[in-house]
């Protein structure tokens, strides 16, 4: 009986070192966040939140779900679900700002 890999699937993996690095990385992000939640920084402080969100998410996408190593068709169903996010967003402070 003859096997056919049709999907080619590259392996990588992280070792665990890198595992515990990100995981402190992310703790040390969420106290930041816990910080900026508690310092006035007025319109700024949204603002900053989001993008330490963004960059955990960022951490979380590439290295605990491993979308570095996944095909170019499946970053791209991940990349059209961030532009609705994102559109989502933009949407929801223009209306926000309005009031």
């Amino acid at each position: 009986m003859e096997q056919h890999d049709t999907h080619a699937h590259k392996e990588h993996t992280h070792s665990y070192g890198i595992f515990i690095l990100v995981w402190l990385a992310l703790m040390a992000f969420v106290a930041i966040t816990v910080a900026i939640a508690g310092i006035n920084l007025g319109p700024f402080t949204i603002a900053a939140a989001l993008v330490i969100a963004c960059i955990k998410s960022y951490l979380v996408l590439t290295i605990f779900m491993h979308l570095r190593a996944e095909q170019p068709v499946f970053k791209v169903f991940v990349g059209v679900a961030l532009l609705f996010i994102i559109i989502s967003f933009v949407l929801l402070f223009a209306d926000y700002s309005f009031m």
